[in-house]
């Protein structure tokens, strides 16, 4: 198995298996609130700020479509030997997400930022897959293709 495979794979498992791991704790009841920060169960029907959710049983089907999709571009691409840990970051923790949709009816969320203003309830997986988009442009952006930076040539 090539290296970036293997990177792929092993990030891929140990975001989905942290993930699932905190979500087990919040599952068994657990919860805690501060004056900004609730920590309690939320199942999320939609996507992101619960968009979509009007979608319900489909979207996990749409979904999974999504990202067989972007597995395709990947192996096809051959994008996968530069992008391994980022890529393998994003469908660990969108993997997480979508097995809740199938086992809870909902991604299982649990961080509420309440202070000063609402702001939308989120998971770890959310997280991650935040870190993951922002590696992917930032690398796209500003690291030449031979993994030279190009700010230096400015």
């Amino acid at each position: 198995m090539p290296k970036s495979w293997l990177v792929f794979l092993l990030a891929a498992a140990g975001i989905y298996i942290v993930d699932q791991s905190i979500k087990q704790i919040f599952l068994a009841g657990w919860h805690w609130q501060s004056a900004c920060i609730s920590l309690s169960l939320v199942f999320n029907k939609g996507v992101a700020f619960s968009m979509f959710s009007f979608l319900g049983p489909y979207l996990k089907w749409i979904q999974i479509a999504l990202l067989a999709g972007v597995m395709g571009y990947i192996i096809h691409g051959g994008h996968l030997r530069r992008y391994s840990m980022p890529l393998g970051i994003l469908f660990g923790a969108a993997i997480g997400n979508i097995v809740d949709r199938f086992l809870h009816g909902g991604v299982v969320d649990y961080v509420h930022w309440h202070c000063g203003f609402d702001f939308a309830v989120f998971n770890f997986a959310d997280v991650m897959i935040d870190v993951a988009v922002a590696w992917l442009l930032i690398d796209h952006l500003f690291i030449h293709k031979d993994g030279r930076d190009l700010r230096k040539n400015q």
